[in-house]
């Protein structure tokens, strides 16, 4: 089943900046609410990483750079920085030893399960407190962020 081209339409800059700050909101809360003292001293670009290789295990070092939009060299120092605490592991690929592959340590693991159980537990506080209209326009709504992201991926989303 083919999609329909898209449509041509003027873009609404005011609605692109509300997506970017609502999402970026919800993102920023919903980490900074899910933090323990166990995250202390960990940069956003290191905790970042950490969640991409919890998503992805075994993503290579290009693929993670790629990935968050960082050189490769930045994401080496950033998986040295994780190794020496023990957080992340790099193992060579069997298939290419030029690769490089990324796995959590198992106290990551524990780490990552717990604050994405805290984030959780914090967006259903936050999702139980809405009213009812409230929440079916948000549900709704899923299905437009579904599409938007589905767009995101297409080939041509760089044009």
């Amino acid at each position: 089943m083919g999609r329909s081209p898209p449509r041509t339409r003027r873009l609404d800059e005011a609605t692109v900046a509300a997506l970017f700050r609502t999402v970026g909101r919800l993102r920023h809360r919903l980490r900074r609410g899910a933090l323990r003292s166990s995250d202390a001293g960990m940069t956003e670009a290191q905790a970042e990483l950490l969640r991409l290789v919890a998503r992805q295990p075994g993503v290579s070092v290009g693929q993670a750079a790629s990935e968050l939009g960082l050189a490769n060299n930045t994401v080496s120092t950033l998986v040295s920085q994780l190794a020496r605490r023990r957080l992340l592991t790099r193992k060579v690929d069997p298939d290419d030893r030029r690769v490089g592959r990324l796995r959590l340590t198992a106290a990551a693991q524990r780490r990552s399960d717990r604050a994405r159980q805290r984030r959780g537990i914090l967006l259903a506080q936050a999702l139980g407190r809405l009213d009812d209209p409230t929440y079916a326009a948000l549900v709704h709504g899923l299905d437009a962020l579904a599409a938007v992201a589905d767009a995101l991926d297409a080939p041509d989303a760089s044009t």
